[in-house]
């Protein structure tokens, strides 16, 4: 049955009609402007535990990102950035000073974390000192990680080098797993995994952390090309950062809870391992690229010409970009 339309009527419909087509494609454009995709490398280190809360706790949604965050070997999380696969990756200093050597350009935007006994190098009894490790056998992370600098740098601060030790390459869980389970003589490991050696004291002690050497701080970088198309984006990422901070301190059972769970932890294990690092608030951040992070990187680059990982330094100023850290804004 037919149904006639009045001109006002007809002309209501179509002006609603358009209304509608007009608001749905402004919406549509928003939405896909505000949800800019951004894949991040991390581990199950401790210190990047806040990108995860972001990310859990719908902060990194609502501040405009698609984020998503993937497990990649520290090692090869470089490698990811060159295929594309990821724009940006959380890793320590040193290793961007590689990255970027071997032709991988990536920036620093954020400090996340500086770690306060979270690495280490547990021995079994009756190696009470660090020479004592000359001639033994360690589990350490592959050459062009944390791990494995940790060791050198402790190294080279008693006059010793690799040269002097074993290696048996192990990633980080593995090494603190082979060591409970009695093989080597030492292992290098961070948290969560460093726990796990403290709480069997009958397999080892802890020997040194990075209470003695101060030396493992941790970065989100992204591509130069990922950072000049989607500035918006990146400070999105750093804000993000900043605002997850502050909801642990805010609310840290439940925060400690979301982050446990991630690594299948309790909120009282992830708490009790965090204690071991200090994630960088606003101030701290300002701080680290006003000095600390240019001072840092050539005594790295020092360390690593000297073991032969790093042939030829980048540009240091290259390195980071302090503009989003700079512009962050944090709640009051």
């Amino acid at each position: 049955m037919s149904k006639k339309f009045s001109k006002a009527g007809l002309k209501k419909s179509f002006t609603l009609l358009s209304l509608a087509v007009t608001f749905g494609c402004a919406s549509a454009g928003a939405a896909h402007a505000a949800d800019t995709p951004v894949a991040i490398g991390i581990s199950g280190w401790t210190g990047f535990a806040p990108l995860t809360l972001a990310d859990k706790a719908g902060i990194f949604k609502k501040n405009g990102l698609d984020v998503t965050l993937k497990m990649v070997p520290q090692q090869s999380r470089h490698l990811a950035i060159a295929s594309g696969s990821l724009q940006c990756a959380a890793t320590t200093v040193e290793t961007y000073l590689t990255w970027n050597a071997a032709g991988v350009p990536i920036k620093q935007i954020v400090q996340l974390d500086k770690s306060y006994g979270a690495d280490g190098i547990a021995t079994r009894q009756g190696i009470n000192k660090i020479s004592d490790l000359k001639g033994k056998t360690i589990g350490v992370d592959a050459p062009g990680t944390s791990s494995y600098f940790l060791l050198a740098w402790i190294l080279d601060k008693n006059g010793m080098s690799m040269k002097d030790v074993k290696l048996a390459t192990l990633g980080p869980d593995a090494a603190a797993h082979a060591f409970i389970a009695g093989q080597n003589d030492a292992a290098v490991t961070y948290e969560p995994y460093l726990s796990s050696i403290r709480q069997s004291p009958d397999k080892g002690k802890i020997l040194a952390t990075t209470l003695e050497y101060p030396m493992v701080m941790d970065t989100l970088g992204c591509t130069p090309t990922f950072l000049e198309k989607n500035p918006k984006a990146a400070q999105a990422l750093v804000n993000s950062y900043f605002e997850a901070l502050d909801m642990i301190k805010k609310e840290p059972e439940k925060s400690n809870e979301i982050m446990g769970a991630a690594v299948k932890e309790t909120a009282k294990q992830f708490a009790e391992e965090s204690s071991y690092l200090r994630w960088q608030d606003l101030d701290q951040n300002k701080k680290f690229f006003s000095g600390e992070i240019t001072s840092f990187s050539k005594e790295a680059a020092t360390l690593l010409t000297q073991m032969k990982i790093l042939r030829k330094t980048p540009d240091i100023s290259t390195l980071f970009d302090p503009q989003f850290v700079n512009n962050a804004t944090v709640a009051k």
